[in-house]
């Protein structure tokens, strides 16, 4: 992982960028930070003018030239719906005027990710534990970006959108390269029996992605004086066990998408992950379960840059 500034500006914000991803002069990608304090890209939760200023921001750092970008974001639901943008003018002029403009001049679609072999357009995806997934085909030129919760995992929407690239652009899974960035880790990603519940029907190998914390006696309760029925006995209240604590389950969601990838035909060798857990780095990060759903939104973008003749021929 590298964590980055802009050049020149010490304010800037920081980027989580994958290393292998950046050999690549052609793309932009990167994960946005919380920092500088609050670096907030989500209108649903701060100031309009603020996350304006923000975004306007972010994608100066991500390759100063923010104004030159077409921000495409979506309407994020937890489905395996996925937007396909094509490159051919007319329909890519077509498929954008469905969505919504946002006040910083972003068209927000509907769905939980979107592909695309058009270039001077920012495929975004934002989160606050979910985790954030860049798809790069560097032989066609092809990005996708993805947001992938447990509800989006358990659709298969990473498998899917590798599907969807193939499909639409002929892209070959093997010749693909995944950046899963910062989100909600094992450490920190407790669930409830419903979701292992529906990991399990869906994944024959679901038992790899649940860490089962064995139930722990609960503390010991004092129950009402009992009265013995010989009248020496001396009168005192007795303890009772109560039944243990419920077994605590936590999700390994970075391993459910990277072997979901692998079964669509990444290799594994393709496939990077941050480190970094939201829940565990709220000094860096928001984390929506680690602050009580009252915190910021963070945003994994990638595009494909619009090329001078004299760099057309470049990696």
């Amino acid at each position: 992982m590298s964590l980055s500034k802009q050049r020149g500006r010490s304010s800037a914000a920081p980027i989580v960028r994958a290393p292998r991803l950046s050999r690549y002069r052609w793309l932009v990608h990167g994960f946005s930070t919380r920092q500088p304090e609050p670096f907030n890209l989500n209108y649903s939760t701060g100031a309009a003018a603020a996350v304006v200023r923000n975004r306007r921001a972010f994608l100066r750092a991500l390759n100063g030239e923010g104004r030159r970008w077409q921000l495409v974001t979506l309407r994020q639901r937890h489905t395996d719906q996925i937007q396909v943008i094509s490159g051919e003018r007319q329909s890519r002029a077509r498929q954008l005027r469905k969505g919504h403009r946002e006040k910083d001049g972003a068209v927000k679609l509907v769905g939980d990710a979107a592909t695309t072999n058009s270039s001077g357009l920012l495929l975004a995806v934002q989160v606050a534990d979910c985790l954030p997934m860049l798809l790069v085909d560097p032989r066609q030129r092809v990005v996708a970006a993805v947001h992938a919760g447990w509800r989006g995992t358990v659709q298969r929407i990473g498998e899917k959108t590798v599907g969807q690239m193939q499909l639409e652009f002929g892209c070959q899974p093997k010749d693909l390269l995944a950046a899963m960035g910062p989100g909600i880790h094992a450490c920190c990603y407790r669930v409830g029996p419903e979701v292992v519940d529906a990991f399990e029907s869906q994944f024959p190998y679901a038992g790899k992605l649940i860490r089962r914390i064995a139930p722990s006696p609960s503390q010991v309760h004092w129950q009402q004086p009992l009265f013995s029925p010989e009248p020496d006995r001396e009168r005192r209240p007795r303890p009772a066990l109560t039944s243990p604590t419920a077994e605590k389950l936590y999700l390994d969601l970075v391993e459910a998408n990277r072997r979901q990838l692998r079964a669509a035909g990444v290799k594994a060798a393709n496939i990077w992950a941050s480190e970094l857990c939201t829940a565990c780095r709220t000094d860096l990060l928001f984390s929506h379960r680690a602050e009580q759903g009252r915190t910021g939104r963070m945003m994994g973008v990638i595009g494909v840059r619009r090329l001078t003749a004299q760099r057309r021929g470049e990696d």
